[in-house]
């Protein structure tokens, strides 16, 4: 299985739930943070015309609305499956910031989990973790 290596994230969208407001459906309009949902930076020309992960070097796949993946905190191991809800993140804003715990470090947000993903692999008050994201 293939497999990208950088930094997770998380972000808010449709319905209140946990710390997250009211926010709109995502690009593919049915995102919600309760959900086991994320966000990718290649979903369409439009998305990737927004994101730039190429920016930072990164070359991904394109994957649209529905498609799982499988992300891995790579501080605890933890790992979660989701589906694709929206675009994003905006990876080239964040060309080479980097996340480390111990030894397992990350370079450039590749993937945005909602909060209740999120929460299933780390914890919000985090915010950002290496991971690893199989892409196929």
């Amino acid at each position: 299985m293939a497999a990208i290596q950088g930094e997770v994230s998380w972000f808010c969208c449709g319905t209140a739930w946990g710390p997250c407001g009211t926010a709109g459906g995502g690009a593919c309009g049915t995102c919600r943070s309760g959900n086991y949902q994320h966000a990718w930076p290649n979903t369409s020309d439009a998305c990737w015309a927004i994101t730039h992960p190429d920016t930072c070097g990164l070359s991904m796949s394109r994957r649209t609305c529905g498609f799982r993946h499988y992300t891995t905190n790579r501080c605890n191991g933890a790992r979660v499956g989701t589906t694709i809800a929206d675009c994003g993140p905006q990876t080239d804003l964040f060309c080479g910031e980097r996340t480390c715990c111990g030894s397992a470090c990350g370079s450039n947000r590749i993937i945005d989990l909602t909060p209740a993903a999120f929460s299933a692999i780390g914890s919000l008050s985090v915010g950002l973790r290496p991971c690893s994201v199989d892409t196929v």
